[in-house]
């Protein structure tokens, strides 16, 4: 499947997940949460330690998301990328974008065998939902 049938696929999804979501307004996993936000789309955000980011509840883990999360928004280290991909397939997750920088090829290899869709090695998301800057 060529990308842009990816991106569209993954867009069009009604509720979606960030992981590495953060309060650091000038990191992207907090700009790839508040695109979404600004799009009006469901979105819940994983991280490790915070309780909320933007107003928007996080939960600890991948495993704690509630049922009908249908993309996962994927901004961190590659190692963690990895793990991450397991964890969304295990959940129920087929729909992943790699952000740039958060992928690797062992993580592209675990989506080709866990039958996964992934977008990885091309546009941001925040390029594609035409994110804007706000204080």
């Amino acid at each position: 499947m060529d990308t842009q049938t990816l991106i569209q696929e993954f867009l069009a999804s009604r509720v979606f997940a960030v992981v590495g979501a953060s309060t650091n307004r000038e990191k992207y996993g907090n700009k790839v949460l508040r695109s979404y936000l600004q799009r009006g789309r469901t979105v819940h955000c994983v991280h490790p330690s915070e309780t909320a980011i933007e107003g928007v509840p996080c939960v600890r883990s991948i495993r704690d998301l509630p049922d009908g999360v249908e993309a996962l928004s994927i901004i961190t280290p590659p190692p963690v990328t990895e793990r991450i991909v397991r964890e969304a397939a295990d959940k129920g997750i087929r729909r992943l974008w790699m952000q740039p920088g958060a992928e690797s090829p062992a993580a592209l290899k675990l989506c080709e065998e866990l039958g996964l869709s992934v977008i990885a090695g091309g546009p941001c998301v925040l390029v594609l939902l035409g994110f804007r800057e706000t204080r």
